[in-house]
């Protein structure tokens, strides 16, 4: 394992040697992150880094390939645009953790703030503890799987990605509806849950999902937009 201090090397230096691993290089450690930003972003290949301590804004941002442990909390935009890999936060996340995210798995042992998963667009995340309001606005394709409580407007303008809450849930926004928990979902789940090392039975979540009204324009539904 090579470790890398940011004591002794700037994180400009951090980044261009995880962003330039070969093969003979595939396990990092980061020591002494001191809560920088944009900590091992842009990754393209298949290491495995952890870094010790929490982080700033957009921790691990446009992964591919790369798992990535954060043994701390991470800021805001955790996982942005992430294409693929892992990314697995130990602490808590703060503000549109996994946004626009395309591919990949990210695991939040803790909390979740506001906006978890907006525009998803094929990602996979599983959050141990609450997450915040407006979570999952306009997410288009993939998972979000919560094993606590979601605030306000959940889902709102909702399209095709599930949700899935083993908590209350405060409210739910435009368009988004609870759905029928069947057969394929509870299989689904249970690999995700799997993948995350969380220990939680599918049977103990709701599904919610989209009613697809908000899809065309319809008079009827002109408050809703």
């Amino acid at each position: 394992m090579q470790t890398l201090d940011m004591n002794d090397i700037d994180l400009r230096a951090v980044n261009a040697t995880l962003q330039g691993a070969t093969g003979n290089d595939t396990e990092f450690e980061v020591l002494n992150l001191r809560g920088s930003h944009a900590v091992a972003v842009g990754l393209d290949a298949p290491i495995d880094v952890t870094l010790h301590g929490s982080a700033g804004y957009y921790c691990a941002g446009m992964n591919k390939q790369a798992k990535i442990t954060v043994k701390g909390s991470v800021g805001p935009g955790a996982a942005e645009n992430m294409m693929s890999g892992e990314v697995i936060v130990n602490g808590d996340a703060s503000q549109y953790a996994g946004a626009t995210g395309h591919g990949g798995l990210l695991v939040i042992k803790g909390n979740a703030s506001s906006r978890c998963g907006i525009s998803m667009k094929g990602i996979d995340i599983v959050v141990g503890g609450n997450i915040g309001h407006m979570s999952a606005f306009m997410a288009q394709k993939g998972n979000l799987v919560v094993l606590g409580d979601a605030g306000d407007a959940l889902g709102d303008s909702l399209y095709e990605a599930r949700l899935f809450v083993r908590g209350s849930v405060k409210s739910l926004g435009a368009d988004c509806v609870e759905k029928e928990m069947r057969p394929e979902h509870l299989d689904l789940l249970a690999d995700l849950l799997s993948r995350a090392g969380m220990d939680a039975k599918p049977k103990e979540f709701r599904r919610y999902g989209s009613a697809r009204e908000l899809y065309h324009f319809k008079v009827d539904n002109a408050g809703a937009y």
